[in-house]
C-alpha cells in the first residue's frame, strides 16, 4: 500500500474505504479476516473500516518486532535513530494537515484543537531526537579490593506493547513510538477501535520515513481481542498502557506471566482549587476548557472545582456563562469549540452520570442536555453542564465521567480544600489559581498528584514528567524520565589486575 493511499485528502472526504494494518513493513488484513466500523462521532455516518486482529496477528506482530530487535535494528547506532525521528517529525510536519484532518473526523476533537497540537506532537518527536544520543551510563568507583572498574551501562528494553486510547489517537501513537525508537526498542501498537484511522496513517508516515520493517507495528481491533493477548505476551519485554483505572489493573495482571516492564498512565478526578484572592478574568475560563476541552475527553479533567466560599457564587455564574456560550458543533468547522462524544455508549455514560447527580441532589445550572434537533440530531452531543450543590459523597464527584460536566463545591479553608482534593483514589493532575505565591507554593506541596498547574492548566512540553499518583498508574512520559521507562540498566564489573 502506499503513503497516499492510507492518508485522507483535505478535499476529497474520507469514503468509508478499507484500511490494512501495518504488520513487518507490510499492509495486510488479519488472519481471521474480521473487520471493524469506526464512525464519525458527529454524523454516524461509516467513515472506514480496519482489521479485526486477534491472537495470531498479535504473534505475529511481535515476531516481527522481535527479529527487527535482534536484527538490523540493534546495529542502528545512536545518531542513526536520531536522525530517523527528525526525518519522521519531518514527514508529519508536512502532512500536519491531513493528520489533524483524521483525528477531526474519528474520534471528534475540533479541528482547531487538532491543528494546535501540531507543536506538541513535533516537539516531542523532536525532544526523542535530541534524547536519543544521550543515553549512557556512569562509571562508579567501589570499594572492593584490587583493581575492579565497575560501570552501567543502558539497554533498550526490548520489544515495547502499547496500548493507546481513543481521545487523542496522534500525540498518544507519538508518545508511545517516540521513546522505543530513540532507545532503540521496537514496538507493537494497538490503537482503540474507537478510532484508529489516524495510528495507521501515521504507521505509514513511519514507513514513508525510512523506518525498517518489523520496528514499528500498528495491529488494529479491540482490546479483548487484540489488547489482551498483547499484555500477557510472554515475547513483550514491556507493555505501556493509556487509558481506565479498570483497564489498567486487567494489564497489569495480564503482564505477570513474564514480569514485563509496565508503565501505566490511567484515569482522574483532578480537583482544581480556586482561592478568593485569584483572577477571576483568567481563572473561569481556564477552569471551565480544564474540563470542557475536547468535550471532556481527556485524563486530567479538572472536574471537581473547589471554589473558596466568598466568590463561589459569582464563581459559578461566570462558568455557566461562559459554559453556554461555547459553540458546540461537528468539529470539521473551524468555528466549533466542543465536539461530539466518541460514541453513542458514551454519550449514554455521560448522560446517565448527569441523571444520577441530579437524583442524588444536585443541581444542574446550565447544560447536560442531549443535542436532539437540526443537523447535530444524528451525532453524539451534550451541552457543557455544570453543577452546583455537589457534595463529596456523590457519584459526580467520585467518578470519572470523560465527559463536559463540572462539579463545583464550595470550600472554607485551605487545610479543607486539600483535604477534600486529595479525597480519592485518582492523582493525576490537579489546578491551583491565587494571586498569593505562598500560597500557591503551599498548595502544590501538598496536593497529591502528579502535574499541578497554577494559574494555568493542559500545560504539557515533552521535556517535563508526566504521569499519576495512586491509581492514576505510574511510569512518567516526557522528560528523562520517560526514556529510563524504556531503558534496562546493566551493572558491569571488570578485573584488570
Amino acid at each position: 500500500m502506499t503513503l497516499s493511499a492510507n492518508i485522507p485528502s483535505l478535499h476529497t472526504p474520507i469514503d468509508g474505504r478499507h484500511r490494512k494494518m501495518l504488520i513487518d513493513g507490510a499492509w495486510c488484513d488479519a488472519r481471521g479476516g474480521g473487520r471493524l466500523e469506526t464512525r464519525n462521532p458527529a454524523t454516524g455516518a461509516v467513515i472506514g473500516t480496519v482489521p479485526l486482529a486477534g491472537a495470531p496477528d498479535i504473534d505475529l506482530a511481535v515476531a516481527a518486532a522481535r527479529r527487527a530487535f535482534d536484527g538490523p535494528w540493534s546495529r542502528f547506532k545512536p545518531y542513526e535513530r536520531q536522525l530517523l525521528l527528525l526525518r519522521i517529525a519531518d514527514l508529519i510536519e508536512r502532512h500536519w494537515e491531513e493528520v489533524a484532518l483524521s483525528d477531526t473526523t474519528d474520534m471528534g476533537m475540533p479541528i482547531v484543537r487538532t491543528l494546535a497540537n501540531k507543536t506538541r506532537v513535533l516537539g516531542m518527536l523532536r525532544f526523542y531526537a535530541g534524547m536519543a544520543t544521550s543515553i549512557h551510563g556512569q562509571t562508579i568507583g567501589n570499594s572492593l579490593p584490587g583493581d575492579i572498574v565497575s560501570y552501567t551501562r543502558k539497554e533498550a528494553v526490548g520489544v515495547v506493547g502499547a496500548i493507546i486510547p481513543w481521545n487523542a489517537p496522534t500525540a498518544a501513537s507519538v508518545w508511545k513510538i517516540g521513546p522505543a525508537l530513540a532507545t532503540g526498542c521496537t514496538i507493537v501498537l494497538k490503537p482503540s477501535e474507537e478510532a484508529p484511522l489516524t495510528p495507521l496513517l501515521i504507521g505509514a508516515l513511519m514507513m514513508e520515513a525510512g523506518v525498517p520493517p518489523g520496528v514499528v507495528n500498528v495491529v488494529t481491533g479491540t482490546g479483548a481481542e487484540a489488547g489482551a493477548p498483547l499484555a500477557a505476551h510472554m515475547d513483550v519485554d514491556k507493555i505501556v498502557f493509556t487509558g481506565s483505572t479498570a483497564t489498567g489493573q486487567s494489564i497489569l495482571r495480564a503482564s505477570a506471566g513474564n514480569m514485563k516492564r509496565v508503565s501505566l498512565e490511567l484515569g482522574g478526578k483532578s480537583p482544581v482549587i480556586v482561592c478568593a484572592d485569584a483572577d477571576l478574568a483568567r481563572a473561569v475560563p481556564i477552569a471551565a476548557m480544564s474540563v470542557f476541552a475536547n468535550s471532556g475527553q481527556i485524563c486530567i479533567a479538572g472536574s471537581r472545582l473547589f471554589v473558596e466560599r466568598p466568590i463561589h457564587d459569582e464563581f459559578v455564574e461566570r462558568v455557566c456563562a461562559f459554559a453556554a456560550k461555547l459553540r458546540i458543533g461537528d468539529g470539521a468547522d473551524p468555528q466549533t469549540e466542543i465536539g461530539p462524544l466518541i460514541s453513542a455508549r458514551q454519550l449514554e455514560r455521560v448522560a446517565g452520570f448527569i441523571e444520577d447527580g441530579t437524583s442524588q441532589g444536585a443541581r444542574l445550572v446550565t447544560g447536560g442536555n442531549r443535542l436532539t434537533e437540526g443537523p447535530l440530531g444524528a451525532g453524539n452531543f451534550i451541552a457543557p453542564g455544570v453543577f452546583s450543590g455537589v457534595t463529596d459523597d456523590m457519584r459526580i464527584a467520585r467518578e470519572e465521567i470523560f465527559g463536559p460536566v463540572i462539579s463545583t463545591l464550595p470550600f472554607d479553608t485551605l487545610d479543607e480544600a486539600v483535604r477534600r482534593g486529595n479525597d480519592t483514589p485518582y492523582g493525576l493532575g490537579a489546578g491551583v489559581f491565587t494571586r498569593d505565591l505562598g500560597k500557591a507554593h503551599q498548595l502544590v506541596n501538598r496536593l497529591r498528584a502528579g502535574s499541578v498547574w497554577v494559574n494555568t492548566y493542559h500545560a504539557i512540553d515533552p521535556a517535563v514528567p508526566f504521569g499519576g499518583y495512586k491509581m492514576s498508574g505510574y511510569g512518567r512520559e516526557g522528560g528523562a524520565e520517560h526514556l529510563d521507562e524504556y531503558l534496562n540498566t546493566k551493572g558491569v564489573w571488570i578485573r584488570t589486575d
